[in-house]
């Protein structure tokens, strides 16, 4: 446990005057749930996005790595297993096991759905957690997920969130010193999840459904945060994934990660190691994040 309080949290500077005023909004949430916990600090905190509009997603994770690192006490939760996970609730009707293998071409229909609701977001949950091998984790930070579905039912299930905090390929890449990414890394969105379905077999869909979010994104983010997002990253575990649908929706590999992990402080590579693949969203996108022309 490192119980040092840190510098940032999810992105933001962060110090001892910010964790007092966030043991005080514990101490008076009424009544005593994270919800609100969340909610209070982002209205003292100004925790907020460039509409005004308060960040309880980011304040949510920023809660739980504090009350994980033993500088708070958060309330047990009211919902899910506390491992920050959560109980995944899938669906009351799952897709029927139907194998899908018409030509691109004819998938009449192809679509993305952005999960609005308590019932597609449940069917995105199970259909995660019990098809895709990394399973269900919430996303972190500012999200976006969709259904990819066409005439005929769901395909799978795609979705997006917060950028990783380093990657070293990535900042050498876009030409960041340290200030410029804590700046602008708001701006970048980390495809976490793709999943077509293990009965669908159509050659190049995967390619296609990239193509597809990646317009979708663009227009859809913007409207929902009032922030403009410009790049996209991906990180491709290898050998399992040769990230052949990534390079067909011209999307550019820049080299691994180190495999150690966000949070490790120690410098010892426990995890895969992963292509680190991006995406530019529009052509000055070096310059919406902060690098000169």
């Amino acid at each position: 446990m490192d119980n040092r309080i840190p510098s940032r949290l999810c992105g933001r500077a962060f110090n001892e005057a910010d964790l007092a005023q966030i043991h005080q909004a514990i101490t008076e949430a009424q009544p005593p749930l994270r919800a609100e916990i969340a909610r209070r600090v982002c209205q003292v905190l100004d925790w907020t996005d460039v509409q005004g509009r308060p960040k309880l997603m980011s304040a949510r994770v920023g809660l739980l790595r504090l009350h994980r690192a033993g500088l708070i006490e958060l309330p047990a939760p009211s919902r899910g297993n506390g491992n920050g996970q959560g109980l995944v609730q899938g669906p009351q009707v799952w897709p029927e096991p139907i194998p899908v293998t018409a030509k691109l071409r004819e998938l009449t229909g192809l679509r993305l759905e952005p999960v609005r609701d308590q019932r597609a977001s449940r069917l995105w949950n199970g259909l995660i957690d019990r098809y895709h091998y990394l399973g269900y984790t919430p996303l972190p930070g500012a999200q976006l997920r969709y259904l990819i579905k066409w005439d005929h039912g769901v395909l799978g299930a795609i979705g997006f969130g917060a950028a990783a905090w380093k990657v070293a390929a990535r900042d050498t890449w876009i030409g960041w010193e340290r200030g410029e990414r804590e700046a602008h890394l708001g701006r970048v969105l980390n495809n976490a999840r793709f999943l077509l379905l293990p009965w669908v077999h159509v050659k190049n869909l995967a390619s296609k459904i990239l193509a597809l979010a990646a317009r979708r994104v663009a227009e859809d983010f913007p409207a929902r945060y009032g922030e403009p997002v410009v790049l996209l990253e991906t990180f491709v575990e290898t050998p399992r994934f040769a990230g052949t649908c990534y390079r067909a929706a011209n999307w550019q590999a820049l080299g691994e990660t180190t495999g150690r992990g966000k949070l490790d402080r120690h410098h010892r590579a426990a995890l895969a190691r992963k292509a680190v693949y991006v995406y530019p969203l529009r052509a000055d996108f070096r310059t919406v994040l902060g690098v000169a022309a």
